[in-house]
């Protein structure tokens, strides 16, 4: 099962921006990564854009296996790398307690009041996008709705991505098949 390393409020260098949650976690093969991601679905409630960062092979798409999987959007055989479609487009479900509370995080005790609720998850690679004009084709203004989870590979790339995301996924190769996973939410 995955470790979580550490988990920390960092505050932000604008006094009027929330603080940021990091948390810090180390998996040892593609199977704990996979099941990293289904716990940090989670923490990704709806509207959310992050940036998956990593180096190529890091495990940025075995990650959103997991997360994909958590929301019953695909199993993980399903979900492939976007490098050459750009885009992949996913439907699923959150459960939520009420008012847009993850059930994740809520005691067992009170699960008879959820309520399930459709999400739509993105899952994006831009590697291959060479400019701010060739971005705009995508039409990532149109994937963010109150429903939606934006996944973007190679986000960092890109400042517009950057300014309207919601925090970031950093993927580092330790050694062999460990990773260091650090989730960062603003």
């Amino acid at each position: 099962m995955a470790a979580e390393e550490q988990s920390v409020n960092t505050p932000s260098a604008d006094p009027h921006a929330p603080s940021a949650r990091t948390h810090v976690y180390i998996t040892r093969s593609s199977e704990e990564t996979i099941a990293l991601g289904r716990e940090l679905a989670a923490l990704l409630t709806p509207p959310k854009m992050l940036v998956l960062r990593g180096d190529l092979g890091a495990g940025k798409t075995t990650l959103v296996k997991g997360i994909a999987a958590a929301l019953g959007a695909a199993e993980p055989e399903e979900i492939t790398s976007p490098t050459f479609a750009l885009i992949h487009e996913y439907a699923g479900h959150m459960e939520y307690v009420g008012h847009m509370e993850c059930a994740a995080s809520v005691e067992t005790s009170r699960a008879s009041s959820l309520t399930s609720l459709p999400v739509h998850l993105y899952h994006l690679d831009v590697y291959r996008i060479e400019g701010q004009r060739q971005l705009n084709t995508l039409g990532m203004e149109e994937l963010l709705t109150p429903d939606s989870i934006v996944l973007v590979e190679w986000g960092e790339k890109f400042p517009w991505i950057v300014a309207h995301s919601h925090g970031e996924i950093s993927i580092h190769t330790l050694h062999g098949e460990e990773r260091k996973i650090t989730l960062s939410l603003r």
